[in-house]
């Protein structure tokens, strides 16, 4: 069959992997991709926004399905306007879609269905956000309500700084801003966990940590994600239970009850205190780089299990997974998060022997092929994943590769999975 994949991340790199691995996949197209994914796919470069042009390029190269590895295409109605026109599809519909798109409606949710949450306000103008400030409690959390790209969250110390953050969002740092959501500081460690469901029935997909911050000690701005490891060290039979009966399946049936369902992965990004979960926030696909670190340990045949949500056939399906380790350390742009600069050859990359080993991948995020040479092409370059019986053995061994490889432009956190490792 051929398959095509939406996105041009470390995500969809790893996506396109699992995919070529299996004998019942004749070819990848992905839309645009990357350096790394023109390696096993056909490269076509379309633009997102054109739903059209995507429709006529699934038709005329005889796409059997998609699968929509971003957010932003899933929040714009992509899955609608896919399945409108025939076209089989896996990811959440529009309305679905709306759990990662707004946060508000997520709270809102959540407020409805007795979703442990942290406490929260929603407030329309600058003003009153900034009143409620004057006699809060620190810290506190203040976030955009739309995509913001893993960075429009703050987590403000004092009030001069809870100013700042709700001026920068009404101001339109993330976008049109009619509304900020300001929230109470949960203390406490964070996992992120994730299901895979066919909009009858659902299964676990794993759990997964990942690192937000940009310098070592979880200190810094916040980023797309440095690293990340699975499974947390966090999940036992107990919390499990409670994350699915408290928050997933709550979370399941509000969508129903507005006449949706959930088709896709749904990544729940949480809060665990004293063993028990609260929802910071949900994803609506795959996280990245948690995405890198999972799919490693899925012993199924990948196009099986997509295969199978999109036959509405989940139920029928084991799901079997690997008990190694996986880590995953993301080498980056100098200067991301801030300013960095593209176009900047990574010359070693051919010299590294990743990729023909079962425990050792390299995905690409942020690289380009120009005159058959690989550039940089945004902040998060490249992805060195590796899975053993120890996350300590791991990431030693990535820190191996990244020198090996002696890209001068490029840096990453030397302490991914420092929680489970040192500890």
């Amino acid at each position: 069959m051929n398959i095509g994949i939406i996105g041009s991340g470390g995500r969809e790199h790893a996506l396109s992997h699992f995919l070529y691995t299996s004998k019942k996949v004749t070819k990848i197209f992905c839309i645009p991709g990357n350096a790394g994914t023109s390696l096993i796919a056909e490269n076509l470069s379309i633009n997102l926004n054109n739903f059209e042009e995507i429709k006529k390029t699934v038709i005329k190269n005889k796409i059997d399905f998609i699968i929509v590895g971003p957010e932003k295409p899933l929040v714009d109605g992509l899955v609608d306007f896919l399945k409108k026109n025939n076209i089989k599809v896996f990811g959440p519909n529009k309305v679905a879609s709306q759990l990662e798109g707004s946060k508000i409606f997520t709270k809102e949710l959540c407020k409805k269905y007795n979703i442990p949450t942290a406490k929260f306000g929603i407030y329309k103008t600058f003003e009153d956000a900034n009143n409620f400030l004057k006699n809060a409690s620190f810290p506190l959390v203040i976030k955009a309500d739309g995509l913001a790209s893993g960075k429009g969250v703050y987590i403000p110390e004092n009030k001069k700084e809870g100013a700042q953050a709700v001026r920068e969002i009404f101001d339109g740092k993330f976008g049109k801003a009619e509304k900020i959501l300001i929230e109470e500081f949960l203390d406490g460690e964070e996992m992120s966990y994730f299901i895979i469901s066919d909009g009858k029935n659902y299964k676990k997909f794993q759990t997964a940590q990942d690192h937000k911050r940009v310098f070592e000690g979880d200190t810094g701005k916040n980023t797309g994600g440095m690293g990340a490891y699975s499974p947390s060290k966090l999940i036992n039979n107990e919390l499990e239970n409670k994350i699915l009966k408290k928050i997933i399946e709550p979370t399941l049936k509000g969508l129903n009850d507005l006449g949706s369902s959930y088709e896709g992965f749904l990544y729940a990004g949480l809060m665990i205190k004293k063993n028990e979960p609260y929802l910071i926030e949900y994803n609506v696909r795959m996280g990245d780089p948690e995405c890198q670190t999972i799919l490693p340990r899925l012993k199924n045949d990948f196009f099986d299990v997509i295969k199978s949500c999109i036959d509405k056939k989940l139920e029928s399906l084991n799901l079997n997974w690997s008990k190694n380790q996986s880590l995953c350390i993301v080498l980056c742009s100098k200067g991301y998060p801030d300013k960095f600069h593209n176009q900047i050859e990574i010359k070693n990359l051919k010299k590294l022997s990743i990729n023909k080993n079962e425990d050792e991948f390299l995905f690409h995020a942020g690289t380009k092929i120009i005159d058959n040479k690989i550039f940089s092409n945004g902040g998060r370059v490249l992805n060195f994943v590796k899975t053993s019986k120890s996350y300590k053995k791991s990431r030693d061994d990535i820190i191996k590769m990244i020198k090996n490889l002696s890209w001068e432009n490029g840096f990453f956190r030397k302490d991914i999975g420092h929680r489970v490792i040192d500890s």
